[in-house]
């Protein structure tokens, strides 16, 4: 016969006092030996007695998702040992209890759920409507910017337990430059179910100042002139509409915005090198060409979205996720990652190390991409051998094989063999990228400055011509010469 698996109880205490706790409930305590609170901040916790609490993980821990894993784990190990525990949580199991969720995943135990009643119905009781007629979202306040994007209410945010999470609630809405919802009213519940209950109206601009919030506060907000997220929300939808009904952009594939993707790409670096720090006018060029960007992006994700494979969303989490993976010196590390890094080469080198294990990846030159410009690809790939040793260990090796690369490149040339010569001109400037990296200078930026350096003299020479009648189609090299050196020697160019 097989043993019953390992069984843990999830009860939940109710809103408030001890009369908002089910008979059910009581029951379940009262048969069960091995009990855990989530937490002793409850004014029903001690309705279980000889209970160990997690409180000291909430302290310990830098990230939510690190306590709900801690005890998961300590609840597991406990019932796979004792065969049945009970683990008691604020409120009802099943609403925004993510402890509960995690514990729910987890095949190594069978997780009983016992109804409770939770918050919401005093909440409403207290707001005096009625939550399916004013359709009511419940938001978790730590997820308020993402979960609530494009709404503006009504809206019942739980989890405000600290007035630093009411001011990252507040600060979601953008309200690009005005202060439309500065005046709107929003409901401040606190301790309901208690004899310290107290609901407070507030001003929206006064949400993180009006009140002392604690674990047992939400903010029920009716509706907000300008909603969560919402210019971001706008043109997300402004995208759809454009794939669902402009000609050319219902015509686009993947494949055929790699041009547009680049060029954009391109445009924003100039906008970056045209910053003048001394001059906000120039951010506006950038402005513009990051929102090109931007638009390029949300049409790829567009695009994917309508062919049933990913969204917008899946991006944003995504990269969010991954750069929280790849700051354990910010966020706390996970099992098996390093964790402290004080410097820039120790940051970049925990980075590295992660992203090889994310990958799977078996060579030092997985992951770039081979579509880079070739300069760019060219200092990847030696910076990776670089980061095994296999490197000059000064310049002075680089340069002189330049010289090295140079000779070879002229024999040949001098032999006539087309094929040998380029594949020495490409060792030659593959050995310049060397020098410029040894020298920690970007070779694409340094050749991009240098053509425009060249550009902008060529176009002083061209001006000096037409200043003086010379026909530069009809002159020679003498006089090309002759009028670059003017020009360089003055530096007069405009």
């Amino acid at each position: 016969m097989t043993p019953p698996p390992p069984r843990v109880i999830v009860v939940g205490l109710g809103p408030g006092g001890p009369e908002y706790v089910t008979d059910q409930t009581r029951t379940a305590i009262a048969d069960t030996r091995r009990r855990f609170l989530r937490t002793s901040r409850h004014p029903s916790a001690t309705l279980v007695p000889d209970a160990v609490t997690f409180d000291h993980l909430y302290e310990s821990s830098d990230r939510f998702e690190d306590v709900y894993a801690a005890i998961t784990e300590v609840l597991v190990d406990a019932a796979i040992q004792h065969g049945e525990v009970l683990y008691a949580v604020p409120g009802s199991p099943l609403v925004l209890e993510r402890s509960v969720r995690h514990l729910r995943d987890d095949l190594r135990v069978e997780c009983v759920i016992l109804p409770a009643m939770s918050f919401l119905d005093l909440a409403y009781a207290a707001l005096g409507i009625d939550p399916v007629e004013t359709r009511v979202r419940l938001i978790d306040g730590h997820e308020f910017a993402t979960a609530a994007a494009g709404d503006s209410g009504p809206l019942l945010v739980a989890h405000c337990h600290a007035n630093w999470v009411l001011s990252d609630i507040k600060l979601a809405i953008d309200d690009a430059g005005n202060a439309s919802n500065d005046d709107v009213e929003v409901v401040v519940l606190q301790r309901l179910g208690t004899s310290e209950q107290l609901v407070t109206r507030v001003r929206w601009a006064d949400l993180d100042t009006s009140v002392d919030a604690d674990h047992l506060t939400s903010v029920y907000v009716p509706h907000l002139a300008v909603a969560v997220a919402e210019h971001y929300s706008r043109f997300h939808a402004l995208a759809r509409t454009l794939r669902e009904q402009c000609p050319w952009d219902i015509e686009q594939t993947h494949a055929s915005l790699i041009p547009h993707l680049l060029e954009e790409t391109y445009e924003v670096v100039d906008a970056l090198q045209a910053l003048d720090p001394g001059d906000p006018a120039t951010d506006e060029d950038l402005i513009e060409e990051l929102g090109d960007l931007l638009y390029q992006i949300e049409f790829h994700a567009t695009i994917a979205e309508q062919q049933g494979r990913f969204t917008i969303a899946d991006v944003t989490q995504g990269v969010h996720d991954k750069l929280v993976r790849r700051h354990p010196h910010v966020f706390g590390p996970a099992d098996g990652e390093m964790a402290g890094a004080d410097t820039t080469s120790q940051v970049l080198s925990n980075w590295e190390t992660i992203k090889r294990e994310e990958k799977g990846r078996t060579s030092i030159f997985d992951g770039i991409p081979s579509s880079l410009p070739s300069l760019s690809y060219a200092y990847k790939a030696q910076k990776k051998a670089a980061g095994l040793g296999f490197d000059w260990p000064d310049v002075s090796g680089a340069l002189a094989k330049i010289a090295e690369e140079a000779d070879e490149l002229v024999e040949a040339s001098a032999g006539g063999d087309a094929a040998a010569t380029a594949d020495e001109l490409g060792d030659l400037l593959f050995s310049v990228v060397n020098v410029a990296r040894h020298l920690k200078v970007d070779p694409e930026v340094a050749l991009r400055a240098a053509v425009t350096k060249f550009r902008t003299r060529f176009e002083g020479v061209e001006r000096l011509a037409r200043e003086r009648g010379i026909d530069l189609t009809a002159s020679d090299l003498a006089v090309l010469d002759q009028l670059w050196d003017e020009v360089k020697l003055t530096g007069t160019v405009a």
